[in-house]
């Protein structure tokens, strides 16, 4: 072999070997994010991680539940780096009392609420079901509906439900009807096993890409219910976490809101 190839060959083992350490040593670096999650949000973190993961090397453990449930988690301790809410008001009272950093809180994506069923014929386009007493109307299974929500004191999703219900005019009709979940996840669990008819749920649950999967749906028009306006925050927990603070960045890329968009929810 000449010199000259000789030479090629030890330099090309020798920056193959640098890029396998500089590989390593990035890796050895990876950290590992504990998130909290409201539960509409469930099914594009789930993407969402996978992306971060990709892009930074960084592990994520998600935890999922209603906004009111997570935030008194937080409250009594839970290990959580990073909170995201399905609310605008719980992570500036979190702030407050200083379970959160100053400054890092911003609304990572703004929600739809969906009606739904899982029978293909029963929820119209205009949402003229609810118009209609819950006793008059049946899918053959049972002769009264049942109408699923979200726990309203602990879930956004299951407050605007009600504002809608409200602001329709027909709350007094359905209450006597409704079955409770403790978050938008149950809610949709119920409906979708026929517990419940049909119910409120979030778009991502049922919509992704913007069709419906199953069954039949309304989109409620924004105005029948206070603006789903959902926000992140960095707990104390995670402010020294450096995978806490790359997620929260990852969160504002075009990549993350592309996700999002995908699922209907507004960066």
């Amino acid at each position: 072999m000449k010199t000259v190839d000789r030479f090629i060959l030890h330099t090309a083992r020798v920056l193959f070997l640098g890029l396998a350490l500089a590989s390593g040593g990035l890796r050895a670096h990876a950290a590992e994010v504990t998130v909290a999650v409201a539960a509409n949000f469930a099914a594009p973190m789930q993407q969402l991680s996978q992306a971060f993961e990709r892009a930074t090397g960084h592990r994520v453990r998600a935890a999922v539940g209603a906004t009111g449930a997570l935030v008194a988690q937080v409250r009594h301790g839970a290990p959580f780096h990073v909170l995201l809410l399905a609310d605008d008001r719980s992570a500036a009272l979190l702030e407050a009392d200083g379970l959160a950093v100053p400054g890092t809180r911003f609304v990572y994506a703004t929600g739809r609420l969906v009606l739904w069923s899982a029978e293909r014929a029963l929820v119209d386009l205009q949402g003229r079901v609810l118009g209609t007493p819950a006793t008059a109307v049946s899918t053959g299974a049972q002769p009264t509906l049942r109408l699923a929500v979200a726990n309203p004191k602990t879930a956004p999703y299951g407050a605007a439900a009600l504002q809608t219900l409200e602001r329709l005019g027909v709350a007094a009709r359905w209450r006597p009807h409704l079955v409770q979940g403790e978050n938008i996840a149950q809610a949709h669990q119920f409906i979708a096993s026929r517990n419940a008819a049909l119910g409120f749920v979030a778009r991502s649950q049922v919509m992704p890409d913007g069709r419906l999967t199953q069954g039949s749906a309304w989109l409620v028009p924004a105005h029948l219910h206070d603006p789903l306006r959902q926000e992140a925050v960095l707990l104390r927990k995670g402010e020294h976490d450096p995978a806490a603070r790359a997620l929260l960045a990852f969160l504002k890329t075009e990549e993350a809101r592309a996700i999002m968009r995908a699922y209907g929810y507004e960066p």
